[in-house]
């Protein structure tokens, strides 16, 4: 699946989860699905505990977190 396929799958508006990145048709923020992953998850066990959520919602949340940081400049704390 295209980048422009996946990406479509996430989408942001203020009248959802007050504006924070979610999958299309649902309530579940990307920031969401990343900390499962995160924590150990498996993709199929969170497929699996949402209902019609699929394997290429979860990787549109992975693509979405990596288009987002990759323009993005860090700058080291002070020691």
């Amino acid at each position: 699946m295209k980048d422009e396929q996946l990406l479509q799958r996430i989408v942001v508006s203020p009248d959802i989860m007050v504006g924070k990145p979610v999958i299309n048709g649902t309530r579940l923020t990307v920031d969401f699905i990343l900390g499962q992953l995160a924590h150990g998850a498996l993709v199929n066990e969170i497929c699996s505990e949402y209902e019609g959520l699929t394997i290429e919602d979860i990787q549109a949340c992975l693509l979405f977190a990596t288009k987002t940081l990759q323009d993005t400049e860090f700058m080291p704390l002070a020691s």
